[in-house]
């Protein structure tokens, strides 16, 4: 961790000498998303409700999953540029060096602009809380930062899954892009207003229902009997990114070198 953060304050450094497109770029990524939210709104002032859940419970699983996303493009770009690494042979740098493959490609890249996406994500939670009549505990609150947690595990996990594929491919492939900006625009709605199949695909393969659906929930009192397993559904997005370190470590095994 100690290296990690070296990493992250070399490249905030390296950012920071242009200040200017740096914070352009941040307040970019802080109104882009609006757009996509004013089509939620949209959305709702039109139909008023989808399948029971109204527009500002959709609005709290909306900023959770965007929050999450933010988040896990700031620290995790390392792996969605992976494939220039591989294909310029500048892995075999990585692979001679006394430090761990996924740390090193993990610090080999940040996007601190994600901060004007994540402080967006940051004033519709607020908002959406401020508006929703819920009885707030320790244990909702502890249980609304799991699932945070919980979407940067599934979308650094994902951003590894498709890093990995370039040791066959060598080039990054865009079917990636289904699951991760396509596993965000589907993840910021409950995921029960969608096909049984879509949602168990999304549950049980690659957990985002355990991340923006079942803990929110028992959030919105919406649950009946056993509030645990609920609670207790982020740990599954948590857990998702131990098969993915396997699969990167088979990637690496069947890497080869360029010789150079």
């Amino acid at each position: 961790m100690r290296l990690y953060g070296k990493y992250i304050l070399i490249l905030f450094k390296s950012q920071m000498q242009y200040r200017t497109s740096f914070w352009l770029l941040s307040i970019g990524q802080f109104l882009v998303p609006f757009s996509i939210f004013a089509g939620l709104y949209f959305l709702f002032e039109r139909f008023g409700q989808i399948k029971g859940w109204a527009f500002h419970e959709v609005a709290l699983c909306f900023s959770i999953i965007h929050m999450a996303f933010a988040i896990s493009e700031c620290f995790a770009r390392g792996f969605d540029s992976f494939s220039a690494l591989v294909g310029n042979g500048d892995f075999d740098r990585v692979l001679v060096r006394p430090r761990s493959t996924v740390l090193q490609v993990l610090g080999s890249k940040f996007e601190f602009t994600r901060v004007g996406r994540l402080l967006q994500s940051v004033i519709v939670l607020s908002w959406a809380i401020s508006r929703l009549s819920l009885d707030w505990t320790l244990l909702k609150a502890v249980t609304l930062v799991f699932m945070v947690a919980s979407g940067v595990f599934i979308f650094t996990g994902i951003f590894m899954l498709a890093a990995t594929m370039c040791f066959w491919t060598i080039q990054g492939l865009e079917i990636a892009n289904i699951f991760t900006d396509g596993g965000r625009e589907m993840a910021q709605y409950p995921l029960g207003i969608y096909q049984k199949w879509v949602t168990r695909f999304f549950t049980y393969i690659i957990p985002f229902g355990c991340v923006n659906y079942l803990p929110l929930l028992y959030l919105l009192d919406k649950t009946s009997g056993n509030d645990l397993p609920y609670m207790l559904a982020p740990a599954a997005g948590i857990l998702f990114i131990l098969p993915c370190l396997l699969i990167w470590r088979i990637g690496v095994r069947h890497y080869r070198s360029t010789g150079s």
